[in-house]
């Protein structure tokens, strides 16, 4: 037998396990030190008996408290992981297993006054004992002992309170079928906000203190579900398949959301937004709640039956999430905002040696956390929108109609859905998602004129032969009239449209955001910025940012100089933040620190200029935190920190308090002299408990002394010093600062040793936020050696995290490049 679940032994048991269904208790104590005890009744059919029965429990043997089979007391078998029913007590047709156990704590997630569960992707198993493979589907009864003061939502409507001794039972109605993924509880110290929108009563669980915060937000929440819910059903033509639509906001929760049914878990902060929020914000917000929500469908609904197809459900959600937020936001340019959301995120990854296909081979569950990343959520959009174009809009539609009626409470693979948007097999699918779907990477475009007709020539960057069909557009700049041109490219040499310019310079490809590749770029096309459109101003930003980093054409100094002349003239807030997040990398990461430092002036006077003009106090505020981000200079942290302590007001800037722990935390660091100081005075000034825990906690790495940052570090070796994730990922920030890299140079390593570990007991974004965390600042040669040498030495590492390390490993190798290069 094998830790965690195998794709045989989940075949095995889809095919011998009929009728699930799981009555679930959970006693859980206000010490959140104490023990939960727990009890599971499951009954189902078994299809023939005679040979023992695996129950999926990552536990001590300490934690199994009495196992009853049928009735009778059983002597199962167990050694940490699976529990093993013996043959003779199981019997063909129905039978029932009640076991007595103490919970896992890790998947139950428990803070001081309340707790979440999360399950995804295998993880129930690490909390009671269960079938933990999405295709063995149950239905899910649920009651839990908790302290009379706390309130609780799951997946049931609350049918049934009592209160006794300090203590409320709560029974939950039946819910399901569902995967064991999505099952799911909340409880604690929660304030409930309850509304009828649209004929349905939606229930809202939160923590936030700040009356005016929810005041702002709140109906914007509940109607945005609402939106989302009508557009949903009006496009599948399925009411929502659930009869409960219910949604807990977690502070610091490691994911922006999980779409547990009845009960969707948000992180707090996503969707509570200060004043004056930038409509990046909004969009943010407004994506995810749509994201979530399309997932009743695509994912509950309809469930993949093994998790090599997570991105399915995934890849619908985002997709459809792109086209539900068009109605709430009618003056947002949604094909920029969809550009670039999704183009930056997936080249991250697939200009790396670490990519990977959409869908990936899966031998356990265990590993299937790290299938999780930028090529699902921004690469697989990408994709589909080629696949609704080579289909055509309602084609597509009415396969996907098709597919969830043919799959409604069931599950699918990928193959099963394109037999269902192309029954008649006439686009050869198949062939088509080999290249695009199944393989990693994207094509390298170049433009060849030396044949007398322009032409666009596709490479396979792994020279395997591939070719991927696609369309887009291309912007001739050359005539007196600018022409968008439409490219179908069916062959590694496609000639141009006719009548195209034949000069690179001349010519901005993918310049309607639909085409995907390495495309050629000019960043000197920046000259003629107010006469392109705003997704035609982003295809060059990303087209030239992409060609940088792959050729160093232009170098990194003069790519900055062009970030800041677009910076003064560029008032879309979406544009701004693509340009203000590309001048972070480059400064801080890309640059010599000779060069850095000799740059910081002029930037800092740019950028606070830039912020002056800002036409309003999103503008504002979006610009003064990219000031504050690179602020270098003594006079300019001086003013920073005036603005951090109210000394110094600055018209039309409101700034929040998770903006102000931010700058507290950013100076404590470029000024160690005041870092003290600061960081006492943001403690005095945190009123909110959990944003008062998260400073306490990242105290020691914020901590001048590199003797207290490494002490910090070192004690994460020690899982449950990793407790909350987004602290964790906050922390390693801050030791990797890029003023620290020379000292922080020395965690790698062990940082490294600690991965496999990370991945058994984190969540599932968890190995590769740490990576990025630990990587992303770095450009030595002994980092990038430390890491190719550490890979080296263990051929047989798990492959999965082999390529998160390599995906995270490009930044560091191609910013030691890029600084060793004479920068001119």
């Amino acid at each position: 037998m094998h830790p965690g679940v195998t794709e045989a032994l989940a075949k095995h048991r889809a095919a011998l396990l009929d009728e699930v269904r799981y009555r679930l208790h959970f006693a859980i104590p206000e010490d959140p030190a104490a023990a939960v005890n727990g009890q599971v009744t499951i009954d189902f059919k078994l299809q023939q008996a005679g040979q023992p029965l695996q129950v999926d429990f990552r536990a001590e043997s300490s934690q199994i408290i009495k196992v009853v089979v049928n009735g009778g007391v059983s002597e199962y078998g167990f050694r940490e992981e699976p529990l093993l029913i013996p043959a003779d007590a199981l019997q063909s047709g129905s039978n029932t297993l009640q076991i007595d156990f103490i919970a896992g704590a890790a998947a139950l997630n428990r803070k001081p006054d309340f707790l979440y569960t999360l399950f995804v992707p295998d993880r129930a198993r690490t909390a009671f004992p269960v079938f933990d493979q999405p295709d063995l589907k149950a239905h899910w009864e649920l009651s839990l002992d908790i302290p009379a003061s706390w309130t609780a939502l799951s997946g049931g409507d609350v049918v049934n309170t009592r209160i006794a001794n300090d203590r409320k039972l709560l029974q939950f109605a039946t819910v399901g079928p569902l995967s064991s993924y999505l099952f799911s509880f909340v409880a604690g110290d929660f304030q409930t906000i309850a509304r009828d929108v649209d004929g349905r009563t939606m229930r809202l669980l939160h923590r936030q203190d700040d009356a005016d915060k929810v005041a702002r937000n709140v109906d914007a929440i509940f109607q945005l579900h609402a939106d989302a819910i009508a557009w949903l059903e009006a496009y599948t033509g399925i009411p929502l398949p659930f009869d409960k639509f219910d949604f807990a906001l977690v502070p610091a929760h490691p994911y922006g959301g999980m779409e547990h049914v009845g009960a969707i878990q948000y992180r707090a902060e996503s969707l509570w937004l200060d004043e004056s929020p930038t409509d990046l914000e909004l969009l943010n917000r407004a994506s995810l709640i749509a994201h979530e929500t399309a997932h009743m469908w695509f994912g509950n609904l309809v469930t993949m039956r093994w998790f090599n197809d997570v991105w399915t459900k995934e890849v619908f959600a985002n997709f459809m999430a792109a086209k539900i937020v068009n109605p709430a936001f009618p003056e947002i340019d949604h094909e920029l905002r969809f550009m670039v959301r999704h183009h930056p995120a997936a080249y991250a990854v697939d200009r790396t040696a670490g990519a990977n296909g959409i869908r990936q081979p899966l031998p356990n569950l265990n590993q299937a956390g790290q299938l999780y990343g930028s090529i699902i959520y921004s690469k697989a959009p990408i994709m589909m929108r080629q696949l609704e174009a080579r289909l055509g809009e309602t084609a597509f539609r009415e396969g996907i109609r098709r597919y969830l009626r043919a799959f409604s409470h069931a599950n699918a693979t990928w193959p099963e859905l394109l037999t269902q948007l192309d029954p008649e097999g006439e686009a050869d699918l198949m062939a088509w998602s080999e290249v695009w779907v199944n393989s990693p990477g994207r094509p390298v475009f170049r433009l060849d004129a030396s044949a007398g007709q322009a032409q666009l020539t596709q490479r396979d960057p792994e020279s395997a032969g591939r070719f991927w069909p696609q369309r887009f557009g291309l912007l001739d700049l050359e005539k007196e009239h600018m022409r968008l041109l439409q490219v179908d490219v069916r062959s590694a040499v496609q000639p141009l449209p006719v009548g195209a310019s034949a000069e690179a310079g001349k010519l901005l490809f993918n310049a309607d955001g639909l085409g995907y590749g390495l495309f050629p770029a000019a960043i000197e096309q920046v000259a003629d910025w107010h006469a392109l459109s705003p997704q035609q101003r982003a295809a060059l930003l990303i087209n030239a940012y992409e060609q940088m980093l792959e050729t160093a054409q232009p170098l990194p100094v003069d790519y900055l100089d062009k970030l800041l002349r677009v910076i003064q003239q560029e008032n879309n807030q979406l544009l701004l933040e693509l340009a203000l997040s590309q001048l972070r990398r480059v400064f801080w990461t890309l640059l010599p620190d000779s060069t850095r430092s000799q740059f910081a002036p002029k930037l800092e006077s740019l950028l606070w200029a830039r912020m002056l003009s800002a036409q309003d106090g999103a503008g504002r505020r979006q610009l003064f935190k990219a000031y504050a981000s690179v602020a270098l200079t003594s006079d300019a942290l001086a003013f920073v920190e005036e603005v951090w302590s109210a000394a110094q007001g600055v018209d039309g800037l409101n700034l929040s308090e998770r903006d102000l722990l931010y700058l507290a935390m950013d100076l404590a660091i470029k000024r160690p002299d005041r870092a003290d100081a600061i960081l006492a005075g943001q403690l005095a000034r945190t009123r909110n408990p959990d944003e008062r825990r998260r400073l306490e906690y990242l105290l020691p790495s914020l901590a001048p002394d590199p003797k207290v940052r490494r002490a910090f570090f070192l004690s994460l070796a020690q899982a449950e010093n990793r407790a909350t994730e987004s602290w964790v990922l906050d922390a390693l920030a801050n030791l990797h600062h890029p003023l620290r890299v020379d000292t922080s140079e020395d965690y790698i390593g062990p940082g490294l040793a600690l991965l496999e570990e990370i991945q058994a007991t984190g969540d599932i974004f968890f190995p590769a936020g740490w990576l990025r965390a630990s990587l992303a600042n770095h450009h030595s040669e002994r980092v990038v050696r430390t890491v190719d040498e550490f890979l080296k030495k263990r051929p047989d590492y798990n492959p999965q995290l082999r390529l998160k390390i390599l995906q995270a490993a490009d930044a560091p190798e191609r910013a030691l490049r890029l600084r060793q290069m004479p920068q001119g």
